[in-house]
C-alpha cells in the first residue's frame, strides 16, 4: 500500500480516507492510475478530480452509505467501482449495526482490490461469467435455532463473509476458540480470493501438476482432510513445510493460506518503502537483520528479493509489537519450504510458473537458500 496526499492542501491521507482531516475537502481514489485525489462537485454525482482538473468523474454509487470511496471505471457512467461491482449480496441496511459492519467490510475488501488490480490479475463478474465469476455475499446469522450460523467461505467464485466477522470481539473470540496467531478481515479476504485464483490460474490455467508438485495432491478428499484436521489438529513438525496450521488441513488450504502470506508481505513492504523506513540495528554486524527496501515489491523480480527485505524488517516489528506488550505483528515462520511455496505464488502472479514448480532447479535453490535462522522465530 502506498502513502497518498491531497492535492488541495498537501496533507499526507490514508486509503481508506474519505475526506482530508486537514482541509476537509472530499478525497477519491482512481484505481486505474492507483492515486487518491481530492475532489470538488460539479453536481448529479459528477466530480472534478483536482490531480486532472479538466476532467470530471462519477463516484461508485456505494459512496452514498459511506462503505466506498472509490470512482468507476474510467469513461463510464457505470453505477459501481471495481470493487463493488462484484457485491452479489449486501447487509440488511435498515438495521444500523450492519451498515456499520459492512464499512468493516469494505475495507478490507478494496485494500484487496487495490492489489489485485495493481498485478492486473483477472477479474470477472458473475455478470459476465454466471458460472465462476468472482463476487461476495456478507451475510448475517439467521435469528437463534432457525438456522447454522453463516461460514466464511469460497464455493466456485462465491466468497462468503459471516458479518459477525465484522465485530473485533466476535473475531479475536473465534481467533482464541480455534488456536489461531492471527485472524482479520483482510486475511479473510485474501484467503479466500486465494481460492478464486487456485480455479482460475491453477485449475483453468494448465498449472495443476505445477501446483501438486509443490503443495500436494488436491485429489484427497476434502471433507475427511478437514475432518482430520479439527479432530486431530496439524503435524507436530508442521512449521517446516507450512506457513500455518490451518495450511496443512489440504492443498487447497496451503495454496490459499500462502497465497495470502504472499499478499500480506507485498503489501507491507510497499508501505514500508512508501514510508522510508530502514532497518539497520547498531548491534548487527552481519546485515542480517539490515534492510531497506529500494524496489516496488508488486514488481520485484524473485521471491528472494522480497523474503530478503521481508525478514529483517519482521523481526524489527515483532520486537516493537513486544515493546507495547502486543501479539507479534506477523507471528508466523518463513521456513526454506514455506519460502519455496511464497516462490511459486510470486511466479504464479506475475504469469513466470511454467510446467514445473519454478522450474525445478529454481524450487531447489530456495530450499537449499540459508537464512539466518533467528529470523525465522
Amino acid at each position: 500500500m502506498k502513502l497518498f496526499q491531497c492535492q488541495f492542501c498537501g496533507n499526507v491521507v490514508y486509503f481508506e480516507n474519505y475526506t482530508c482531516e486537514k482541509c476537509g475537502h472530499r478525497l477519491a481514489y482512481r484505481p486505474a492510475q492507483a492515486e487518491m485525489t481530492a475532489i470538488e462537485p460539479l453536481g448529479d454525482n459528477w466530480w472534478k478530480p483536482l490531480n486532472a482538473p479538466d476532467q470530471k468523474r462519477l463516484l461508485c454509487v456505494n459512496a452514498g452509505h459511506g462503505v466506498c470511496n472509490w470512482f468507476v471505471p474510467d469513461d463510464t457512467t457505470d453505477a459501481f467501482c471495481l470493487a463493488c461491482r462484484h457485491n452479489a449480496v449486501v447487509p440488511d441496511l435498515g438495521i444500523p449495526a450492519n451498515v456499520v459492519a459492512w464499512q468493516a467490510l469494505e475495507l478490507a475488501k478494496h485494500r484487496l482490490f487495490y492489489a489485485l488490480l495493481r498485478w492486473r490479475l483477472p477479474l470477472t463478474t458473475v455478470v459476465e461469467d454466471p458460472v465462476g465469476g468472482l463476487s461476495f455475499e456478507f451475510l448475517a446469522d439467521p435469528p437463534a435455532q432457525s438456522g447454522p450460523k453463516i461460514m466464511t467461505g469460497h464455493d466456485n467464485g462465491k466468497i462468503t463473509i459471516a458479518l459477525d466477522e465484522a465485530d473485533d470481539a466476535e473475531r479475536e473470540k473465534r481467533r482464541v476458540a480455534m488456536g489461531e496467531p492471527y485472524r482479520t478481515l483482510l486475511g479473510h479476504f485474501r484467503h479466500e480470493v486465494g481460492h478464486y485464483y487456485w480455479d482460475v490460474l491453477v485449475r483453468d490455467g494448465g498449472r495443476l501438476d505445477a501446483c501438486r508438485a509443490v503443495f500436494g495432491d488436491d485429489r484427497q478428499d476434502y471433507g475427511a482432510a478437514l475432518q482430520r484436521h479439527y479432530a486431530q489438529g496439524a503435524p507436530a513438525n508442521w512449521q517446516g513445510n507450512f506457513v500455518t496450521q490451518y495450511a496443512t488441513t489440504h492443498p487447497w488450504e496451503d495454496f490459499a493460506e500462502t497465497w495470502a502470506h504472499y499478499l500480506h508481505i507485498v503489501d507491507t513492504l510497499e508501505m514500508v518503502a512508501a514510508s522510508g523506513m530502514t532497518v539497520k540495528p547498531r548491534i548487527d554486524k552481519t546485515g542480517d537483520f539490515s534492510a531497506r527496501v529500494t524496489f516496488d515489491p508488486y514488481n520485484a523480480g524473485s521471491i528472494e528479493q522480497i523474503v530478503d527485505a521481508w525478514l529483517p524488517y519482521v523481526f524489527a516489528m515483532n520486537n516493537v509489537s513486544r515493546a507495547m506488550g502486543a501479539r507479534d505483528l506477523y507471528p508466523f515462520v518463513l521456513s526454506p519450504p514455506v519460502i519455496a511455496k511464497l516462490g511459486f505464488i510470486h511466479d504464479l502472479i506475475h504469469g513466470a510458473a511454467k510446467a514445473s514448480p519454478q522450474s525445478a532447479p529454481q524450487a531447489e535453490a530456495v530450499r537449499k537458500r540459508r537464512w539466518p535462522l533467528s529470523l525465522f522465530r
